[in-house]
C-alpha cells in the first residue's frame, strides 16, 4: 500500500514528463485547470496563497523561478510561471515545475485531505489518482 500522496506525486511526474513535449504555454496549461478547481473549494484568495507559499518554498531549489504576478486573478496569472520555465532547459523547466506542483499539492492536500485533493486533480487533469486513494 502507498503513503499518502504517492500515486498523486506518480500522477504529476506523468503529467510533466509528457509536458515537457508541448509548447507554447504547457505550464499554464497544467495549471490553469487546477487553479479552476481549487478556487472553487478556497476561492481566489486561498488559491493565489497556497499558490504564492509553494513558489516561495519551489524558489528556495529553483532560485532563477519568478513569483506570482501582479494580477493574479485573471488569465495573467501564470505568465511569470511560464516566463521563468522558458528560460530554463526542458529538463530543469519540468524539474522545477514538478516540483512546484508537488509543493503545492501537498500543502493542499494537508489542508483540505488527501481524498478531496485527488478528486480535485482527477476533475482538473482527467488523471485517475481516486482510485488509488480509495484504496490506501
Amino acid at each position: 500500500m502507498d503513503a499518502p500522496g504517492i500515486s498523486r506525486h506518480r500522477s504529476i511526474e506523468r503529467l510533466t514528463s509528457a509536458d515537457l513535449e508541448k509548447s507554447p504555454e504547457p505550464s499554464a496549461g497544467i495549471w490553469r485547470p487546477l487553479a479552476t478547481q481549487v478556487i472553487a473549494i478556497v476561492g481566489v484568495g486561498g488559491f493565489d496563497s497556497l499558490y504564492a507559499r509553494s513558489v516561495f518554498l519551489t524558489q528556495q531549489r529553483f532560485s532563477w523561478m519568478a513569483a506570482g504576478c501582479d494580477a493574479p486573478s485573471d488569465d495573467s496569472r501564470f505568465t511569470n510561471l511560464t516566463a521563468s520555465l522558458d528560460t530554463a532547459t526542458p529538463e530543469l523547466a519540468r524539474a522545477a515545475n514538478y516540483l512546484l506542483l508537488i509543493t503545492f499539492t501537498d500543502i493542499l492536500a494537508s489542508l483540505v485531505g488527501e481524498p478531496l485533493t485527488a478528486r480535485v486533480l482527477d476533475s482538473a487533469w482527467g488523471t485517475d489518482t481516486q482510485g488509488t486513494v480509495d484504496k490506501e
